[in-house]
């Protein structure tokens, strides 16, 4: 650990920056106290560290804070979190300081928030279905243990709602300790509101832990909270040995914060004016998900990325979408017809979906039974488009079948508003709308998987 070192008068300021030289014992992430006369002290952190000079970001307004009278002073402290099983149920900040009315966690150990993503040599291969209580989510783009699965929304859409009732849904199924870790990034007063609201109506405040950033808060803490989040995490995925899901609201509210802190330190842009070191930067929080070898724990992020314009070629769904297994995409004319929850299932996908179901994991024909639906979606999807050209009356009977079976689908299995189904419910409403179809439609079910789901119900 550094000693302090005071500095008395700052370089240069630019907006929320300030540049001290010479700075030869500046170490990245650490905290820095500034005192300017008859002012109160501010805080603020290193983000770029450098023997002749160093960037610290202000975390308090900088207006009246003239640089040539500050007194800065490098504590020697790095960026750390409290962490610890005692957390659960807590409510905190960006910055992990009490949002909630009680005293500071004690916590069982201090951690550094800078950690590094995991050592790809211990890592164990995703395998274990997580249950969402989301139909869409549980039959059609499985979410395994380990995994990174976005939620790509647009301006207007529900995905906060969604990371709310996933929040709220989530279950390990076989009983294991099952944690969840929200962080929400950049949101307003009204959607802290609500999230509380929600988590404490269903009781999963108790199982969970919320660090919540809002937009008055400071641009730097966007960029703590989801480490500060994934510390906590990390803790009880790998020392404590539970089963966590960390939800991370909004990524776009992130990357935004990236770009103003670049742009102040005045960096050649990248695409859009992003960084170009977007992706080394986001592949730092997505990878810290996973499974450790012997290690009993598991670490899953389920992020939310609004997608500027619906854009999803915009640089943000288009680098999580490479570093990410698959991504959920959000509709906006689902959401338009009010299906709730609005996910499309053509475009989404889990990567690692065929690991986690099955006989011994969800049900025995998962993977035949979501092929079918799929494949009779997509036809129906088509038969729909074509309808506007020739009429409905002009289709063949099979496509007005699988016409009629895609309205069905949207409304009865992804619509299920905010009712949590189990996986039982959630196949036998998909099996309930396949046995309306005459079995020479059903092409992607072998014949064993039909006889066997007849004997099930006979």
């Amino acid at each position: 650990m550094l000693l302090p070192r005071r500095y008395r008068g700052a370089h240069a300021a630019a907006g929320p920056l300030l540049y001290v030289r010479p700075t030869p014992n500046a170490a990245l992430g650490e905290w820095v106290t500034i005192r300017v006369p008859g002012q109160p002290d501010r805080r603020g952190q290193v983000i770029d560290a450098g023997a002749d000079v160093s960037v610290v970001q202000v975390l308090e307004d900088t207006l009246g804070l003239a640089p040539a009278t500050a007194d800065v002073t490098l504590t020697g402290e790095a960026a750390t979190a409290v962490v610890g099983r005692e957390l659960l149920g807590r409510v905190l900040t960006g910055v992990g300081q009490p949002a909630d009315g009680l005293p500071p966690p004690v916590g069982e150990a201090v951690r550094p928030i800078w950690a590094a993503p995991l050592n790809a040599v211990r890592r164990e291969r995703p395998r274990d279905f997580i249950e969402t209580g989301v139909s869409a989510i549980d039959g059609m783009n499985t979410l395994v243990r380990g995994q990174k699965l976005p939620v790509f929304s647009g301006p207007g859409l529900p995905g906060l709602e969604l990371a709310a009732q996933i929040v709220e849904g989530a279950r390990a199924p076989r009983g294991e300790a099952f944690a969840v870790v929200f962080v929400g990034i950049g949101i307003t007063a009204r959607e802290t509101d609500m999230f509380l609201e929600r988590f404490e109506r269903s009781g999963a405040r108790e199982r969970s832990v919320l660090y919540l950033n809002e937009t008055r808060d400071p641009t730097i803490e966007r960029l703590l909270a989801p480490r500060v989040a994934l510390a906590q995490a990390e803790f009880l995925a790998f020392e404590a040995g539970m089963h966590v899901l960390v939800v991370i609201a909004d990524v776009t509210h992130y990357c935004e914060a990236l770009r103003e802190i670049a742009t102040a330190r005045e960096e050649i842009p990248g695409r859009r004016g992003y960084p170009g070191y977007l992706y080394t930067d986001l592949a730092g929080i997505f990878e810290r998900a996973g499974i450790v070898r012997d290690r009993s724990g598991s670490l899953t992020q389920i992020p939310i990325v609004t997608m500027p314009d619906d854009d999803i070629t915009h640089p943000i769904p288009d680098l999580t979408g490479y570093i990410t297994e698959g991504q959920l995409v959000l509709s906006r004319d689902l959401h338009r017809r009010g299906v709730y929850p609005p996910i499309d299932v053509l475009p989404s996908l889990s990567r690692l979906m065929g690991a986690g179901i099955g006989a011994d994991r969800t049900r025995a024909g998962h993977r035949e039974w979501a092929d079918q639906l799929y494949a009779t979606y997509a036809r129906g999807r088509e038969a729909r488009l074509m309808a506007t050209i020739v009429g409905v009356a002009s289709l063949p009977e099979a496509d007005r079948r699988a016409l009629d079976f895609a309205e069905r689908f949207e409304r009865e299995l992804v619509g299920q508003g905010e009712t949590r189904r189990d996986i039982d419910e959630t196949f036998a409403m998909g099996w309930r709308l396949l046995d309306a179809l005459p079995r020479e439609d059903l092409t992607r079910i072998p014949e064993a998987v039909w006889a066997a789901r007849h004997q099930e119900t006979s």
